[in-house]
């Protein structure tokens, strides 16, 4: 097989623990040559621990993590060929901007390093901040910087450890389009850790949704928002209703049953669940349209009512909280057009399209 063939990372039953606490426990996963793949979870979960074991920083208890085709399990970092960024952005206060970019240089010619650095500075948009030091820039720009002085020299992979934490919600919206963009133009492999589910959505060609020490879905963004396999992915991504219930069915359509309410599932269900087990019906709230409570009910729509317990006016959308079947139930239509404002008190009906609601198991080993 060739080099070029290889993954750029493939991480194969990779287990860590301290002590008796298991922090990742035998975790596969491979990620293809200029792919963007984001580790993503609660604290705790095992991202970090995974990110530390490939970049070199901990070693793993069992597995292998391979890079470019090349056993790098117990390679140190500084010989494994990879950029990294920080959430604190570890830049050396002493330096300029162009000293910091250029510090992993220090084996080229003085002209070669000039002329990388001013075409790097060129694409994290730095032009005339090269003279200046760390504490002189904004948070955005030191981070830039970080950025920059990770890939001039164009690692194999470069890994980012929750890269924008540090930053304010409009600055780091900013910059993770300028990372997509910089993803797109390098064709880097990146993987990548955080917390922030809607900085995963943006960033990743595909996600891995850890929790305690599994991996416990991989997929594209849509797929993780459309398709989760567990209750657990579809409230880590993004905001889900989710009625719990137990599961029966023909084959073409399901329904699941909770205490003195019904509700239809969408064809195909029984891919994922097994029939009779504890089960939940997901409903993501841009799904939901409300109605007046007396109003008809539409055909191939499910429908519940419920009375508002609050509106909540975001921009584009609007946000509404209110009671039904026993929980709550949260929906963001359009701000422009809904098809009824509600206001607090007000009994309303709720309605989705059939095809539209999730039917995924309460535990991942109920999948089939």
């Amino acid at each position: 097989m060739t080099g070029a063939q290889h993954p750029a990372l493939l991480i194969q039953g990779v287990t860590k623990t301290f002590g008796r606490l298991i922090a990742v426990d035998s975790i596969d996963l491979e990620v293809r040559d200029g792919e963007f793949v984001t580790l993503l979870g609660p604290s705790g979960s095992g991202k970090t621990t995974t990110l530390n074991m490939v970049a070199g920083f901990l070693q793993p208890t069992a597995g292998q993590i391979m890079i470019g085709g090349r056993d790098a399990t117990h390679v140190p970092p500084h010989k494994r060929g990879i950029g990294m960024v920080f959430q604190n952005y570890a830049l050396f206060p002493h330096l300029t901007v162009a000293q910091n970019i250029a510090f992993s240089l220090f084996r080229e010619r003085r002209s070669e390093r000039e002329r990388v650095v001013r075409e790097v500075l060129n694409l994290v948009r730095l032009e005339g901040l090269e003279d200046r030091f760390p504490r002189q820039l904004s948070g955005g720009q030191q981070q830039r910087v970080a950025f920059a002085r990770a890939i001039v020299y164009r690692p194999r992979l470069l890994l980012m450890d929750e890269p924008l934490g540090a930053l304010d919600k409009k600055l780091r919206e900013a910059l993770q389009l300028e990372i997509r963009r910089l993803h797109v133009e390098l064709g880097i492999t990146v993987l990548h850790v955080t917390h922030d589910q809607e900085e995963a959505l943006v960033l990743s060609d595909r996600i891995a949704v850890f929790r305690q020490g599994h991996i416990e879905q991989l997929g594209t963004p849509r797929d993780l928002y459309d398709r989760p396999k567990t209750v657990f992915v579809a409230e880590f991504i993004g905001e889900a209703n989710v009625f719990r219930g137990t599961v029966s069915g023909d084959g073409e359509e399901a329904t699941i049953k909770g205490d003195n309410w019904r509700l239809r599932g969408p064809a195909r269900w029984n891919e994922h669940v097994a029939t009779g087990s504890a089960a939940s019906l997901v409903v993501r709230p841009d799904r939901l349209t409300l109605a007046a409570a007396d109003s008809p009910s539409s055909p191939g729509r499910q429908r519940i009512l419920g009375r508002v317990r609050q509106v909540v006016y975001l921009g584009g959308v609007l946000k509404y909280e209110l009671e039904a079947l026993g929980q709550t139930v949260y929906g963001r239509p359009s701000a422009d057009s809904p098809a009824l404002v509600p206001s607090p008190g007000q009994e309303v009906a709720v309605e989705w399209r059939t095809e539209h609601g999730i039917i995924v198991p309460e535990r991942p080993d109920q999948s089939v």
